[in-house]
Parts: structure tokens; C-alpha cells; sequence
């Protein structure tokens, strides 16, 4: 299958790489030009994983946006929600009808893609999939090489619109068959555990993230105080999904913990494999890091006010949520991403399930 994979982060060398491997045709598109240079001038990219080390050719390695997603039938978009909005714009016109954009995860920004298509005259029959974490544990080290130290086992994903969710899959299983299959693209937006992992983290362990210069939230900063927050957080979370009508599984961060307990995205073991990997030990800048600035700004704040829309309360989200605002100095409630911000305050019940089901209009 043709798929071209976008953007220059982790999860985008990851995926570059691991869908070659597993024998797809893989185009590499990244707007960085001088970042992106050594992968430009020899094709490949260095890849590690448990089963060593190797050098993968890659079908395609371009910067140029148009031609890396042309004739593609998936387009893999592994980048920080923060980028989304950007990038929706840039690939508009280029989208293809029958053409499938995986965003995993999504933080609803599936809106944000069909939107941009509908404000660029770009009416061709496009999909948009949003799953609940990335497929990979992944780090780049260095502007040509990547090290996946967990690949998900599960991945549930929901499609925008979902008049289109069959043929959808069909193309996206092909690539990740470890999809499973939700109701729509906003119940693939409530399965994102970033905004429930990343928030008690790093907020119950500013004061050591300052202070050191280099912390791992997820080994020694993943206390039983804080286990219970994340707890309470994911409950809200989930109290959010049946409010709006989504059933189990819910895939609560618990399982993640736990290997006695269901199997969650990434299968047993992956917060042992983690940890032992050291990748995710690092200097976490409170104001600029992406766990703030993606999962708290955007990702909690989407789950706390569509929470106020739906009339759930949300008591930990809201309060995390403040603490960071008042961290930044920035009223983090009305960002980019709430529900008043992206126009969907004023929906019905029936408008909201009009536009899941047919898309933007």
C-alpha cells in the first residue's frame, strides 16, 4: 500500500520506518528542509528496536508536500496536535478523494483537517482517523535515527465522518492491524491518554522538574499520590464517554499499570519497557513542553469543556487545568482547542451527532 507519513517527530520516524519494514510503500515528508537534510540525502533511516539495529530505505524522502501525498492511499500524521492547525492548511488542497489522514492521536483535530479542506474548495470524499495514542513508544536520537521501544497492541480508533467508516478501515487496517473499531472520531478523540497521563505528572512533579536536570515523570515521578489523581482524572474522563452515549472498553490508564487487569494500548509490560529504556528521562521546561502545551492546553481543555457542554462534572480536570494556567500565566480554559473556541458550544445533542456522522458541511 501507498502511504506517505508526515512531520519531523518521534512518532514520524517511527512510522516511516516501521511501514517500510513491514513491506508498504513509504513516502517521508518533513517542512523542516535543514532538520531534515541527512534523511534527504541518503533515503534512510536508522532504526533500533528489540530486534537491533539497521539501516531502512525508505521509498520516497521529500520536503516537497504535494508530491509525497500524491496517489497515496493512507497519510500518517504522527505530529503534537499543536501542529495540526498549520498543517491542515498546508495539506489541504493536496488531499485526494478516497484518501485516509490517520492522526493518532487526535485531540478531535479532525475537525480542524476537514475544515481546513472546506475552506480551501477541496471537496473530494476524505477520512479522517483518531486513535488513543501513538502505534509506538518511540525517541529520535539524532536528525536520522530512532529507537521504538513499544509498538501498541491495540488501538482504538474512530473515523470522521463516520459515514465513511468502513471503507476507512479497510484501508487503515491494512497498515496498523491493531485498530479497533470505534463509533465515530470524537469517541476516538475521548481514548487519548495524553491529557490523563501527562497532567497530574507533570504538575505534581514541577518542583523536581525544575529543580533537576533530568527527571523521569514515569519512573520516579510516578508516585502513589499521583497514581490516584491520574485515577480520578481518567474517571472523569470516562464518566465524559457514557454521558455522551460511548460504550466499554474505555481503556483506562489503570490497565497501562496493571498486568493483571485488561490489556491496554501498548500490551503488557510497556511501563516496565519504558522505564528500563532511560529515552524518557529529559529536562521537561514547564512552558514550552509539549505536555503542557498539547495535553493540558489542548487535550484536557477539549475533555473539560465539552465536559461543561455535556453537564458532567469535572473537579480534577478543571483544577489541573488552573494550576497550569496559573504556571504559564495564560487563561489555558479558552484556548484553541475548547469547545466554545472551535464553535461547537451552540450544537444540539442532534447537531453534534449530525456533523460526527456527516461531517463538515
Amino acid at each position: 500500500m501507498k502511504i506517505a507519513v508526515l512531520g519531523g517527530g518521534h512518532g514520524c520516524y517511527a512510522a516511516a520506518a516501521d511501514l517500510t519494514e513491514a513491506g508498504h510503500e513509504v513516502s517521508f515528508w518533513r517542512r523542516d528542509s535543514a532538520s531534515f537534510a541527512d534523511v534527504l540525502g541518503s533515503g534512510e533511516i536508522l532504526l533500533k528496536d528489540a530486534g537491533g539495529s539497521r539501516a531502512i530505505q525508505l521509498y520516497m524522502v521529500s520536503d516537497d508536500l504535494g508530491a509525497v501525498v500524491s496517489g497515496a492511499d493512507l497519510i500518517v500524521v504522527p505530529l503534537p496536535a499543536t501542529a495540526q492547525a498549520d498543517l491542515a492548511v498546508y495539506l489541504a488542497p493536496h488531499l485526494e478523494a478516497g484518501q485516509v489522514v490517520f492522526i493518532p492521536p487526535g485531540t478531535f483535530g479532525s475537525l480542524l483537517f476537514a475544515r481546513a479542506m472546506k475552506a480551501a474548495g477541496n471537496k473530494a470524499p476524505v477520512s479522517f482517523a483518531e486513535t488513543g495514542t501513538l502505534p509506538y513508544l518511540a525517541r529520535k536520537h539524532g536528525e536520522n535515527n530512532v529507537t521504538i521501544s513499544v509498538r501498541a497492541t491495540r488501538l482504538p480508533t474512530g473515523i470522521f465522518p463516520a459515514v465513511r467508516s468502513d471503507p476507512a478501515f479497510a484501508i487503515l487496517e491494512q497498515a496498523y492491524p491493531a485498530v479497533e473499531r470505534l463509533t465515530d472520531g470524537l469517541d476516538g478523540a475521548l481514548m487519548n491518554a495524553g491529557p490523563i497521563i501527562h497532567p497530574p505528572l507533570i504538575m505534581m512533579n514541577a518542583g523536581p522538574l525544575e529543580h533537576f536536570d533530568a527527571w523521569d515523570i514515569h519512573n520516579e515521578g510516578t508516585q502513589a499520590s499521583i497514581r490516584s489523581v491520574t485515577d480520578a482524572l481518567d474517571g472523569e474522563r470516562i464518566t465524559l464517554r457514557e454521558a455522551l452515549g460511548y460504550g466499554a472498553p474505555h481503556f483506562p490508564l489503570a490497565d497501562h499499570y496493571d498486568d493483571a487487569r485488561d490489556e491496554w494500548m501498548y500490551g503488557n509490560s510497556s511501563h516496565e519497557r519504558l522505564t528500563d529504556s532511560g529515552d524518557w528521562r529529559e529536562k521537561i521546561d514547564l512552558h514550552s513542553h509539549r505536555y503542557l502545551r498539547e495535553d493540558i492546553a489542548l487535550g484536557l481543555v477539549l475533555y473539560a469543556t465539552l465536559g461543561r457542554w455535556a453537564g458532567v462534572d469535572m473537579p480534577i480536570a478543571n483544577g489541573l487545568i488552573a494550576l497550569a494556567s496559573g504556571v504559564v500565566g495564560e487563561d489555558l480554559m479558552n484556548g484553541p482547542r475548547s469547545w466554545k473556541t472551535l464553535g461547537l458550544d451552540t450544537l444540539s445533542p442532534d447537531d453534534l451527532t449530525s456533523l460526527l456522522q456527516n461531517g463538515v458541511q
